[in-house]
């Protein structure tokens, strides 16, 4: 992948329309998977295509399964990238926008700012998204860089995107066994006098006017277990300001706890009220990677809201920060 990841790189070595070489930033993926991300078809009819033998790796059959490796040759069919080209041209493809702002980058992972508004998946309602931006940059690339993680439409900051397979893997690894950790600037209603504190409670889906909601229990069991750490920064009569480390990562758990607390999130119109604020004043300030990088960067938040210093580091983290300063929707 490039150094700049907001400049393509080179398109690959020219070879016949139906035969293509594994790329590094590929490898490591199942025959079928590696299909799919290329050529965007149904998973039935590569399936189909690999079982008849319409699909060669280095000259012979090959299960669906089997995991490719840099240098793999993979032959399709003659057919195949022409069905590939009018699926894609006949889709709804997300716009050509501006990546956001890339605050670092720690080999093949990628930091990006978010910016509130823009989801990072593509979905009902909206056709923009980071992962639409990513594929319209990067189309025609072996491998397009894909969120490792998501944050909620509404909320900001920093995004974490992987410039190959091998990283989204080894990332996504790492959050399922709790390795990276996550933090958060929150403003929130009222005046927060819990002080430093741990909060766990169990959430569950439940279908409402606006879409999905996490309903919130104390009852060990009721759900799935969603854990925090709240540490306050500033607080007030009105409102408090917070520091927020996860420690599971729940679809809305941070504005669903709080909430619970009887502090909602300033702004959020799902479980709070959205005319305390001018936009969902909750934004993504620090990654740290298992070995100890940090990608962080302070909120575009407007006075009276505007935070202008880097809270400190837990005591309990390594300090080897870059850049600027799961686990699905924590926020």
């Amino acid at each position: 992948m490039p150094e700049d990841p907001h400049v393509p790189p080179p398109a690959p070595a020219a070879e016949a329309s139906h035969i293509f070489t594994v790329q590094a930033v590929e490898s490591g993926q199942k025959l079928l998977q590696l299909l799919q991300r290329r050529l965007e078809l149904p998973q039935g009819l590569l399936h189909r295509w690999i079982r008849t033998g319409q699909v060669r790796l280095n000259g012979g059959r090959a299960k669906p399964f089997a995991i490719v490796a840099v240098g793999d040759m993979i032959r399709l069919p003659p057919f195949a990238q022409g069905m590939a080209g009018r699926k894609k041209a006949g889709g709804s493809a997300s716009p050509a926008a501006a990546l956001p702002p890339l605050v670092g980058r720690s080999g093949d992972i990628w930091a990006f700012n978010k910016p509130s508004g823009l989801p990072t998946q593509p979905g009902t309602g909206h056709e923009d998204s980071l992962a639409g931006r990513l594929a319209a940059f990067y189309a025609g690339q072996p491998y397009i860089p894909t969120p490792i993680h998501r944050l909620d439409k509404d909320t900001s900051g920093i995004l974490l995107v992987a410039g190959s397979f091998a990283a989204l893997s080894a990332t996504t690894s790492a959050l399922r066994r709790h390795e990276l950790s996550k933090e958060y600037l929150v403003w929130v209603a009222g005046n927060w006098r819990h002080g430093a504190r741990r909060l766990t409670h169990w959430l569950r889906k439940a279908s409402t006017g606006t879409g999905e909601r996490m309903r919130v229990s104390e009852v060990p069991g009721e759900g799935v277990e969603a854990s925090l750490t709240v540490q306050p920064l500033s607080c007030g009569p009105d409102r408090s300001l917070l520091l927020v480390r996860l420690h599971t990562g729940r679809t809305h758990q941070i504005r669903a706890q709080l909430a619970h607390m009887g502090h909602p999130v300033l702004g959020d119109g799902k479980y709070g009220t959205p005319g305390t604020a001018p936009r969902l004043m909750l934004h993504a300030l620090r990654v740290i990677l298992p070995d100890g990088e940090i990608f962080s960067c302070l909120p575009e938040w407007r006075a009276p809201f505007a935070v202008t210093d880097m809270p400190p580091l837990p005591e309990d983290l390594p300090l080897n920060a870059t850049g600027g300063g799961g686990e699905r929707d924590p926020s």
